[in-house]
């Protein structure tokens, strides 16, 4: 639950308060995962939290992550300054047989509509670093959350259009929609049919189906990667 920001959409239950929760996965565990899937097939691993880019290890887990497969960081870009992508692009071109994207949100291609509803200065901040991983070649994920149920076209075309304005390159622009209800069995229905199927979350106390449904019963498939499911029902 670690994250510097509160957008108000979270899927994360935040307290009410700014306080910074200390909730961090241990390197340790991480090892132990990567060991335990060893004979997996992995086609990339993801980090992600809230913001993983807190993590104080952060470095040194992507650093055995891309030992193993392509690493995608979902991320708020708060962290995404020059200085930072300019490392990150060092250590891609450390590791030749693999490759770091990024995954960054937003609601509304209004700053107005989406900081509305994220927080204030996200439109801002996510532009500028998708443009600075733009300038350094990198590839990014926009995930638009479409929560005004707007045409999914004039969405994209839209936001086509912000990225080139900005000089923004390398995006690939998905549309998802908007669960704002997590105590929906729908929502967890729906969820089963995308990312459950295809991969599975490390979080401190067991496996699960994904990152909606850490620490929720309905998705926990296992207790470590050495026993876990590889289907989950609904």
């Amino acid at each position: 639950k670690n994250c510097n920001q509160r957008c108000k959409n979270c899927y994360i239950n935040f307290p009410q308060s700014n306080k910074i929760i200390k909730d961090f996965i241990s390197i340790d565990k991480i090892k132990e995962a990567l060991i335990d899937t060893k004979n997996e097939n992995l086609h990339c691993i993801y980090l992600t939290g809230a913001e993983p880019m807190m993590h104080p290890d952060f470095n040194a887990i992507l650093q055995l992550c891309l030992k193993r497969a392509n690493v995608c960081i979902c991320t708020n870009g708060s962290f995404l300054n020059e200085k930072k992508v300019r490392f990150l692009k060092k250590v891609e071109d450390e590791n030749f047989n693999t490759q770091i994207f990024f995954k960054l949100s937003l609601i509304h291609f209004s700053e107005q509509e989406n900081d509305l509803f994220k927080y204030r200065g996200n439109f801002r901040q996510t532009l500028f670093a998708l443009k600075t991983l733009s300038r350094y070649n990198f590839t990014s994920v926009l995930s638009i959350q479409n929560h005004y149920n707007l045409d999914k076209k004039e969405l994209i075309n839209k936001f086509n259009e912000v990225c080139h304005k900005q000089e923004i390159y390398n995006v690939d622009i998905q549309i998802v929609n908007s669960y704002p209800n997590f105590e929906d069995n729908n929502y967890i229905k729906s969820a089963v049919k995308t990312d459950c199927l295809h991969g599975r979350v490390l979080a401190s106390n067991g496996i699960y189906a994904c990152p909606f449904l850490s620490n929720d019963y309905r998705g926990r498939v296992g207790a470590s990667f050495k026993n876990y499911s590889n289907s989950i029902t609904a």
